[in-house]
């Protein structure tokens, strides 16, 4: 019983801080500023002003993310920004419909199929500081110690402050079976989930971000240690994104 709490306690760690008190929705820990609009393709994912989740903008019109980023709020969408503070150089958009995987599963229950597509009551126009980020072919998969990267405008620290400025960090994937070890088998599925670390990664406030290898946005972050922010203990966990590419077009494809 008392791994399964301490295992439960885990999985909340990249949930929005609006609803959870563990570590969910943080920034990038041991990174460094990104080049200003290096990242066009990361948004920001706001309630009430605020940076509570990361995104990718996968077309004019959508943005993936994390099913647990959204609670029945209003949400709106920041592209084409670097400093959260400087509205000016950035772009605020509404969402008209929320679309979480079907399967979705939150806590307290372990997590599963926690992605989401937002459909944006515009089209967002492209340019060199906002443009879409591609996505894999339908059921490839991400080699172990790959090389990869996070970003996001989460805290700095566990239990830090979120940033203004974009924030990145390299990361390394992980053996399969090493997170299934770390974690278990009853949270971690190797058939929808990847995990990395390094020595910077996600935090509160970074969920929904995507873990980006070789310029493709491979996974979408979803949970980690609720007691230290990118533990080598239980690595950072993403959703696999090739596990959805089917759901992804249907989805965009159907939705009016």
């Amino acid at each position: 019983m008392t791994i399964i709490i301490i295992s439960l306690l885990l999985l909340a760690s990249l949930l929005p801080y609006q609803t959870f008190t563990a570590q969910v929705n943080v920034g990038i820990v041991n990174g460094t500023e990104a080049r200003a609009h290096s990242r066009p393709y990361m948004v920001s994912i706001q309630k009430f002003g605020g940076n509570i989740c990361g995104g990718s903008l996968i077309s004019d019109q959508f943005v993936l993310t994390a099913a647990h980023c959204w609670n029945g709020e209003i949400l709106t969408v920041v592209v084409g920004a670097h400093d959260l503070s400087d509205i000016k150089s950035s772009v605020r958009i509404g969402v008209m419909s929320y679309i979480p995987h079907p399967n979705y599963i939150g806590l307290p229950r372990p997590i599963r199929n926690d992605i989401m597509l937002l459909k944006l009551a515009k089209n967002v126009e492209l340019n060199n500081n906002v443009r879409l980020i591609p996505l894999p072919n339908e059921g490839e998969d991400v080699a172990a110690d790959t090389a990869c990267s996070v970003a996001g405008w989460g805290r700095l620290a566990t239990h830090g402050h979120g940033s203004n400025v974009l924030m990145e960090a390299d990361t390394t994937t992980v053996n399969p079976a090493e997170c299934e070890r770390k974690w278990g088998s009853k949270f971690f599925l190797t058939s929808q989930m990847i995990c990395a670390h390094g020595a910077g990664g996600s935090c509160r406030g970074d969920s929904g971000g995507p873990l980006v290898c070789g310029g493709t946005a491979v996974g979408v972050t979803s949970y980690g240690s609720p007691s230290q922010c990118n533990s080598p203990m239980t690595p950072n966990v993403y959703t696999k994104i090739s596990a959805y590419s089917q759901w992804i077009r249907n989805e965009i494809g159907n939705v009016k």
